[in-house]
């Protein structure tokens, strides 16, 4: 695996004729935790979306040290490229367990047909799972289907997990799990680029960051420095952002 798992330059990105995202550059280093944090609107979502081969871009993106530009999303889910949305995707009239099994077929592709051993790792990292495992998705709770989606995405074993606003509309004691689990996935050697609203959060997990304004990167360096960088404090740090129950 190339030390630079993720290589993105000049990107350009949007809906339509409406261009959201402007000569974006951003890298993310093997078994790093990198964050993009930034007001709504700024091109965050754009910004994975794009990544992830399910919007039109121009520009550059390699992916373990070969350009994936041209490739379909399924074609980067096989290279090990995952993406948990903001929506989380679930299929609510399916149990817990089937939309898991379903995030394995990257690893049944790949020749690897028993996925109980994929199953035991993610009911080990949320144990809710494994005693919810036969409860129907659309009836979890939020915190409970944020762990689901995330749960369903390692089950392809991937080397770059993509998450879109993991926190959105979670309880803080939820929150500080979700977080925990990622400072944990990242002992694994999974590499992460956490998209994120709450920047003291995101910050305190990754170790580097991009600040995105505007479609544009307006800073950037390694989490520590970013979280005392007084614009940042003013800006993204100044009042904590109220969530709303699980």
């Amino acid at each position: 695996m190339a030390e630079l798992l993720l290589n993105v330059r000049d990107l350009h990105a949007g809906y339509g004729k409406a261009e959201v995202l402007h000569g974006l550059t951003i890298t993310a280093r093997a078994g790093k935790v990198i964050t993009v944090i930034g007001p709504n609107g700024a091109g965050k979502s754009t910004l994975l979306n794009a990544l992830m081969g399910a919007l039109p871009a121009r520009g550059t993106i390699e992916y373990d040290g070969q350009p994936v530009g041209l490739l379909s999303l399924e074609e980067r889910v096989m290279l090990g490229m995952a993406l948990v949305p903001e929506t989380r995707a679930l299929f609510g009239t399916m149990s817990v367990e089937d939309n898991l099994l379903l995030g394995a077929w990257r690893q049944f592709r790949l020749g690897a047909k028993d996925s109980a051993k994929e199953l035991n790792s993610v009911y080990m990292l949320f144990p809710r799972l494994r005693e919810r495992r036969t409860q129907l998705a659309g009836t979890l709770s939020g915190g409970e289907r944020q762990m689901l989606a995330v749960g369903r995405a390692l089950m392809g074993k991937p080397a770059l997990l993509m998450l879109d606003e993991p926190s959105l509309g979670l309880a803080p004691l939820v929150v500080r799990s979700i977080f925990a689990t990622i400072a944990a996935l990242r002992a694994t050697g999974v590499t992460i680029l956490l998209v994120e609203q709450n920047a003291r959060a995101a910050l305190e997990v990754a170790d580097y960051g991009y600040v995105l304004e505007m479609g544009e990167v307006a800073l950037q360096g390694p989490a520590a420095d970013l979280a005392k960088d007084p614009r940042v404090i003013e800006t993204y740090l100044g009042a904590a952002r109220k969530k709303a129950d699980a």
